[in-house]
């Protein structure tokens, strides 16, 4: 038997020509590119080099996270998906987490920055602004934030601020499948909800109405509970029982989309919930850790919204921003509204307790987990 690691191996030249780091990585155009323009107006401010290397490491970051999306988009287009597709996809979804976490992080090193710094610049900044940022709205876009859910300011079309070729690339992504698109399909062909005889959501429905019926009677039966007190308690608990009609009734559901307060099709909310409260089978796993890195995702973007807007409001308290808009007050809304996978994390409102879940027969169980029956010896 050769032996890899011998003298003759180890000598042979691998069929790559040698890199040198700073060749591979581009160092001299990367490190070349942080032109002040405070230098260039001869006021020079010293604070403007941390200002454009933050925010071109934030172009970095996004360019990748595009990357991991673009893949997991390409997982969720092919008609069939199994178990490897979705682990991978969990794994890139997780990539992206972590780099979110890292864009957060970054506004601790900007805020190194004191307001005063910021001005000695700031106006040779404008009319550019983050808002211009092409990759991050092709971020929002690819992940399924819609043009009319947007926040806008002055009544104009977020591309309105963008240059024209700039326009059509974002309006190109405005056009693709989203993330959210493909995922709710995805859940729409999820099988295991008809079980033969019964169903799922007969058995669900019943589970619901018992747990419902025991927390009135406790509030009912609550002797430390004035009258009013459990007048109260009573409405919010008729608002409870109200709201499980988006995975119940289809009629009050389709209310709810046309509302605009749901946006995930009935089928595709039942699927993630069924999802959600089985999640201990092992065929559900992957797709429920999936679920949670879709949610993860849209609470981190809404976390660095809302710390950005705190900095911009300390920077500049009420000024206009450079970019036109109303600064830290458009952030905030920007914040609020720019949710996209709300519906998946408010399905822990319809969970029950394990010990109230429908028993799943045999059959099922056998689909969902990797199970085998033994046959006996006669």
């Amino acid at each position: 038997m050769s032996n890899f690691f011998s003298k003759e191996n180890m000598s042979k030249e691998k069929p790559y020509p040698p890199q040198y780091y700073q060749d591979y990585l581009r160092l001299e155009t990367i490190l070349d590119s942080q032109k002040l323009k405070s230098d260039e107006y001869g006021q020079h401010a010293h604070d403007e080099m941390l200002f454009i290397i933050i925010h071109q490491v934030y172009e970095l970051w996004f360019k990748q996270i595009l990357f991991e999306l673009d893949s997991v988009l390409d997982i969720f287009s092919k008609k069939e998906i199994n178990e490897t597709h979705i682990g991978t996809a969990v794994s890139r979804l997780s990539r992206i987490i972590e780099i979110q976490k890292i864009l957060i992080d970054q506004i601790h090193v900007l805020e190194t920055m004191t307001p005063m710094d910021f001005l000695d610049f700031r106006d040779f900044l404008i009319p550019a602004s983050g808002f211009q940022s092409v990759q991050f709205r092709k971020i929002e876009n690819k992940l399924g934030l819609k043009v009319e859910d947007r926040y806008t300011y002055g009544d104009a079309n977020y591309c309105t601020y963008l240059h024209e070729s700039d326009q059509e690339k974002i309006k190109a992504s405005e056009s693709e499948k989203s993330l959210f698109d493909l995922m709710e399909s995805w859940l729409e062909r999820t099988p295991f909800l008809n079980w033969g005889e019964t169903s799922f959501w007969d058995e669900y429905e019943q589970a619901v109405s018992n747990m419902l019926h025991d927390d009135r009677r406790l509030i009912e039966t609550n002797e430390k509970l004035s009258v009013i007190e459990k007048e109260k308690h009573l409405t919010e608990y008729a608002k409870t029982e109200v709201s499980f009609g988006v995975v119940l009734d289809k009629t009050l559901h389709n209310k709810m989309v046309e509302d605009g307060n749901w946006r995930l099709s009935l089928k595709a909310t039942q699927a993630a919930l069924l999802i959600q409260l089985y999640r201990d089978q092992p065929i559900l796993l992957n797709p429920y850790r999936l679920l949670t890195k879709l949610a993860d995702i849209d609470e981190l973007f809404t976390t660095w919204r809302y710390r950005h807007a705190l900095m911009v409001s300390r920077m500049i308290g009420r000024k206009i921003g450079t970019g036109g808009s109303t600064g830290s007050e458009y952030l905030n809304k920007t914040a609020e509204k720019h949710r996209i996978f709300t519906d998946i994390s408010e399905l822990t409102t319809f969970l029950i307790p394990r010990s109230a879940l429908p028993s799943l027969p045999i059959e099922v169980q056998d689909n969902l987990g990797f199970y085998f029956h033994v046959k006996e010896n006669k």
